[in-house]
């Protein structure tokens, strides 16, 4: 399979570099490759396993090559789309199709174009869509998601996806007759809180594997892993990747058995900012060319709050602060931040906010609704804007 180039993105020395040379009416994605190597390489000599990056937390190819270029080969894919933009850009790199819901025409093509031979399933009629799709089993990989216990965690996945652990072990045992290699997936939900969750979902997967009374090849504790911002901080990685190895008991499993993570947000949200425009105040109100729709959406569904700072390097800004309402560009009132920003009491039209942390769900989530839709990136050489402690 040839390579595709990657476009080079401009870089700058500054953010204020940035607003001084394009002087931006419009949203601007401000990444710091450095901090996303940090964090990528971080996870690949920290974590006690195999690290895949989870792909739909940004999947800009700016950030796919920045992070294959850190050491990152695994790549953990919920479409075909994700599957081509990794496979065609880095043909090295080894996809995994881990949505539990797949497309009979895209688990064929994933196969047969692809290449990808790991997948994830919760439910016997989705491994008889991959026999039927795929052939013959041939070396490939099942993992079997399943539920695991709550924790304190901002989005709860296994209310959407996963196998009760009580109903794994036939499943399991399915997979396993059907020949393929086995495996045991779980996700304990986006920005966890909680070590305690992954060492409570490894043993789940233990007691799971001990039922089936087959082997098991891979165990995955999937992503979860959090990033700090303003109001929430969670535990510090080290204390994630512990309680995984100290709950990992090797002797139920097979001595090759692969343990693997697939973080999104964590390796991500410090990497990128979000440099947006205010168009007017009124008020303590303040209207951006981004919102909700955009790159923002975390903060209304998620309650995220972003650390933010303006910027205008033309002027002398006060030093008296405020907090101030933040509307969003689109038409419809639901574009409206829940948590105000805290800036520089006379901030106004033409100023710009940097928003940090804005690396995770922010391009990756955002819409074209009102024809408003941020696309410009650029690489920042300075620290990223990150929130208080």
């Amino acid at each position: 399979m040839a390579k595709i180039a990657v476009s080079p993105i401009p870089t700058f020395a500054t953010v204020e570099q940035v607003i001084e040379e394009l002087n931006p009416g419009y949203p601007v994605y401000c990444l710091r490759p450095a901090e996303i190597q940090r964090q990528a390489q971080y996870f690949l000599e920290n974590f006690p396993g195999r690290v895949l990056y989870a792909v739909k937390c940004n999947p800009h190819l700016a950030v796919l090559r920045i992070l294959y270029d850190a050491g990152i080969r695994h790549f953990d894919t919920a479409s075909l789309t994700e599957i081509a933009d990794v496979r065609e850009h880095f043909p090295q790199a080894d996809c995994y199709f881990m949505h539990p819901v797949k497309a009979r025409a895209a688990i064929q093509t994933a196969h047969s174009v692809y290449g990808v031979g790991h997948y994830v399933i919760d439910h016997v009629k989705e491994l008889e869509k991959i026999v039927e799709s795929t052939g013959s089993a041939d070396g490939r990989v099942i993992l079997v998601r399943i539920v695991t216990p709550a924790h304190d965690v901002q989005y709860q996945l296994s209310d959407k996806f996963g196998i009760p652990a009580d109903q794994a072990p036939e499943l399991l045992r399915q997979v396993h007759e059907a020949e393929f290699q086995t495996g045991v997936a779980f996700h304990v939900g986006s920005q966890c809180r909680s070590p305690q969750a992954f060492a409570d979902g490894v043993r789940t997967a233990l007691e799971v594997i001990q039922k089936a009374a087959v082997p098991v090849h891979y165990l995955d504790v999937g992503g979860g892993f959090p990033a700090p911002y303003e109001k929430d901080h969670p535990p510090p990685l080290e204390d994630y990747f512990s309680a995984i190895h100290e709950a990992f008991d090797q002797d139920i499993l097979r001595r090759d058995c692969v343990l693997m993570c697939e973080p999104g947000r964590a390796m991500v949200a410090s990497g990128c900012s979000l440099l947006v425009q205010i168009q007017l105040r009124k008020g303590n109100k303040l209207y951006i060319n981004d919102g909700i729709y955009q790159s923002l959406s975390e903060t209304l569904l998620g309650k995220i709050k972003f650390p933010a700072r303006l910027i205008n390097p033309q002027r002398n800004l006060s030093t008296t602060s405020q907090d101030f309402k933040i509307l969003g560009p689109t038409c419809d009132t639901v574009d409206i931040l829940p948590e105000p920003f805290n800036l520089p009491d006379d901030a106004d039209e033409g100023d710009w906010i940097e928003i940090g942390q804005a690396g995770a769900y922010t391009n990756a989530a955002a819409t074209r609704f009102n024809g408003f839709f941020p696309e410009t990136f650029v690489s920042v050489d300075a620290p990223p804007l990150l929130p208080a402690t």
